[in-house]
């Protein structure tokens, strides 16, 4: 659906976007990472054609964003960070509007309409002024502007910027439930919103992909121990010792303040499973074990991982 191959943007001696390569399959949730100033929005730009690349190609459902532009446009929507909306109109005249530039049949545009204000909860909203919205409600309007022609691809550029919590919650769900019937492409700084939205991530990092897969593929890729949390009960020396002797182990460290009931971090050469020698000896030296657990790295832990330079 989407295929992204050496993609690049120069600005005169500048290269905001270097080499990029990336795809997403149809009807899949696609999560575009990166720090500020990483490429995110500049890459977006050209997928959209708002801007022309340097070099490298990308297609849209088979169509080439310079050979065939017009052909990606119609399959595309386009939410930016802020979303495009026109203060002084009615939700109701604003997609009517935004329907005749997409080249909405007029046979089908009243359906149209209301099928995307129902799909992004503001059909009770259709009457007022959007300038007299909320912010969650009009960044709502703003995906339906994007999704009223009913595109095959959709891209969102952080779509929950500047939302409270609740808001935040609404607009993910609304995004979770286009899953399928579209190709979704987005952008967000709000990680644990990535690993609850997308199937597949993409990070970038000064211009150049650094990580391509799911969450879990990006785990193993980048693991380099398997970690346990366990709470041991028991003498903190005693303990230690106890695990440092486990075949294995290649590290043990007490989270807290060195009292007998405390939490122990044991990291393992990876690929061993070593819980059941971990309960072995904990018991049999006279310990008590309450909690054996295995701690999985976090999107948060992949992403500075592969974009920070410690």
């Amino acid at each position: 659906m989407i295929e992204v191959d050496q993609l690049s943007k120069h600005y005169g001696d500048v290269t905001a976007v270097d080499g990029v390569s990336f795809s997403a399959e149809s009807g899949q949730i696609l999560g575009f990472l990166g720090p500020n100033g990483a490429g995110k929005t500049t890459t977006m730009r050209m997928l959209t054609c708002y801007l022309p690349p340097s070099s490298g190609t990308a297609t849209i459902d088979g169509h080439d964003v310079q050979d065939a532009s017009m052909e990606v446009r119609r399959r595309i929507g386009y939410l930016p960070e802020s979303p495009p909306v026109y203060m002084d109109m009615t939700v109701n005249a604003y997609l009517g509007f935004v329907a005749r530039i997409k080249g909405v049949p007029s046979a089908i545009m009243r359906r149209s309409i209301d099928e995307t204000m129902e799909k992004t909860g503001v059909s009770h909203v259709r009457s007022s002024v959007i300038g007299h919205l909320s912010k969650g409600y009009r960044q709502r309007v703003g995906l339906a502007q994007a999704l009223v022609h009913n595109p095959s691809v959709l891209i969102l550029d952080e779509p929950t910027v500047g939302l409270d919590p609740k808001q935040i919650i609404e607009i993910r769900e609304v995004i979770k439930s286009l899953r399928g019937e579209h190709t979704i492409v987005l952008s967000t700084h709000i990680l644990p919103e990535v690993s609850m939205t997308c199937e597949k991530i993409v990070i970038i990092n000064h211009g150049r992909i650094v990580g391509e897969g799911s969450p879990e593929s990006l785990m193993a890729q980048l693991k380099e121990s398997d970690v346990l949390h366990a709470q041991i009960r028991g003498p903190v020396e005693a303990v230690a010792n106890v695990l440092r002797s486990i075949d294995g182990v290649l590290e043990v460290k007490q989270e807290d303040d060195g009292t007998d009931t405390g939490s122990w971090l044991i990291t393992a050469i990876p690929g061993n499973d070593i819980r059941e020698a971990v309960g072995k000896a904990v018991i049999d030296g006279g310990h008590s074990l309450r909690e054996l657990r295995n701690l999985d790295m976090t999107l948060e832990d992949i992403f500075l991982r592969l974009t920070t330079e410690e």
